[in-house]
């Protein structure tokens, strides 16, 4: 898919145009609720993004704020793209929130996990353990489908048009056994197969580097294609998320990201710690011998190193 291009960013491209355009007509919210004859909360909820807007209400709003002709047009159409349903409104009782629809549109994701294997990069068994330890009071029937919905997910990494995923963990996640040593062994052998894809980075903060940034928690650094689709940090929690659009915001998470970048172990190093650990876990579980990280055809060109230096200054 073109990244940048779903319901759920172009929704929120349009809530911030009605916003912007409501602002530059110099009327409060209060002043459109009361003109349109409909709630104050309504008009603010549509300018944030936390509901759509049908073509219709677009219009209304268009018109009230002076805009006619092409220029209403095209937001009107935009209202009706936004409206449109993806795929994971399949999974409507797991993704109760705009997250998966944002992440599905990204063209960079800039990932940070202390505790776990981020979820798109844990294999079936190691997410089933990992649901099921977060929600022990969930039904097996619960598991399957957030097991299912993680595993959809997984496919943008491996989309024709990826995004740029770039994920940094603390080393804990690769001595804390979940489930079983077997399992460990296959999450991490399946991290070393991803890191070998173009579009997937992933490093490994050690414990020698001391205190750092991610120590505060989980989070993940959103961007889009498009320069009106500024960038979104979700910082993640066992109930919620917390969506953060303001730029201060956002220049803090991705200044805490480039921190946790130089911290960590470079790249190919990184895999091959990974490796090491996925080979513990074999030797532990009785499994037949693994091949080396190199099997896996992880790069060691020039060109990768550049590449990675590229994204890093970006």
């Amino acid at each position: 898919m073109t990244r940048g291009q779903g319901p759920t960013v172009r929704r929120r491209r349009l809530a911030s145009e009605l916003r912007r355009l409501r602002e530059a007509a110099d009327l409060t919210i209060d002043e459109v609720s009361e003109k349109l004859e409909c709630s104050a909360s309504k008009v603010s909820r549509i300018e944030t993004g936390h509901v759509g807007v049908t073509p219709r209400d677009a219009r209304d709003m268009l018109e009230l704020y002076g805009i006619a002709g092409d220029e209403q047009e095209a937001l009107v159409q935009l209202a009706r793209e936004a409206r449109k349903r993806g795929w994971w409104h399949a999974y409507n009782e797991v993704f109760t929130g705009t997250f998966v629809g944002l992440e599905a549109d990204a063209s960079s994701l800039r990932a940070f996990q202390a505790l776990l294997v981020p979820g798109l990069l844990q294999t079936e068994r190691y997410a089933r353990a990992v649901i099921r330890a977060m929600r022990p009071d969930a039904e097996e029937a619960e598991i399957r489908r957030r097991v299912a919905a993680r595993m959809a997910r997984q496919e943008l990494l491996t989309d024709p048009s990826p995004p740029e995923y770039w994920a940094v963990i603390d080393e804990a996640v690769l001595h804390r056994t979940i489930d079983s040593a077997e399992v460990m062994a296959e999450q991490l052998y399946r991290m070393v197969t991803m890191a070998a894809r173009a579009n997937v980075t992933v490093q490994v903060v050690p414990f020698g580097a001391g205190a750092h940034p991610g120590m505060e928690g989980p989070f993940l650094v959103m961007g889009f294609p498009e320069l009106a689709d500024t960038d979104v940090v979700y910082v993640d929690s066992t109930s919620s998320g917390l969506y953060l659009e303001e730029p201060p915001d956002v220049r803090r998470y991705a200044l805490m990201f480039d921190h946790l970048r130089a911290a960590a172990l470079k790249p190919d190093d990184s895999v091959e710690v990974i490796a090491e650990a996925a080979g513990r876990f074999a030797e532990q579980a009785a499994l037949p011998e693994k091949p080396h990280y190199r099997d896996f055809g992880m790069p060691k060109s020039p060109e990768r190193v550049r590449s990675g230096e590229h994204d890093a200054q970006r």
